[in-house]
């Protein structure tokens, strides 16, 4: 819901709601601005310009699928269920294009799906589609695939720090 909720909207929603709404945002904002991903960026600028960032941000939804147990206890297939179902309580209070967009996200099971590169191939040439640009990003599974050893490691180096701060920022969003 963070990428659908604008602005000062999150306050018109339920506090637990608010809260995630805010702690997306902060792992957007930690992430945009963090050296590791610049470095994953960089390999992808000069190609995908703008749109490197995006494509950054699904090798590592990649990375995270496919190596999810290495940092969660429950498995992904259960994981993404049991949020699904949650989700799906919660619809009344989604924007109208979140509300849209979650039936397709059950079906097709896009995070478990993340783990394989087909999965990540076909959100890169769906969201290349939607873009108002030619932004390319269909071709982009290509340098994953080329530099696969480079992004997982600036990803597996990345995460644990984010997992930290989405900590510390938790702490701060109940006291």
């Amino acid at each position: 819901m963070g990428d659908f909720v604008k602005g000062n909207q999150f306050k018109d929603h339920p506090k637990r709601i608010a809260d995630g709404i805010i702690l997306h945002r902060e792992i957007d904002r930690y992430t945009d601005n963090h050296k590791i991903v610049a470095q994953s960026k960089d390999k992808l600028r000069e190609k995908y310009r703008h749109y490197s960032g995006v494509i950054v941000d699904m090798y590592y939804d990649h990375f995270l699928a496919r190596n999810f147990s290495d940092y969660h206890d429950e498995p992904l297939q259960a994981f993404t269920e049991r949020h699904f179902d949650g989700l799906n309580n919660y619809i009344e209070h989604m924007p109208p294009k979140a509300q849209h967009m979650l039936p397709y996200m059950v079906k097709g099971n896009w995070l478990l799906g993340y783990a394989r590169m087909e999965g990540i191939q076909r959100a890169l040439a769906g969201m290349s589609r939607r873009t108002k640009f030619d932004s390319k990003m269909d071709e982009s599974i290509q340098d994953l695939t080329q530099n696969y050893s480079a992004f997982e490691a600036e990803f597996r180096a990345f995460f644990p720090q984010v997992i930290a701060h989405v900590s510390d920022f938790r702490q701060d969003l109940i006291t």
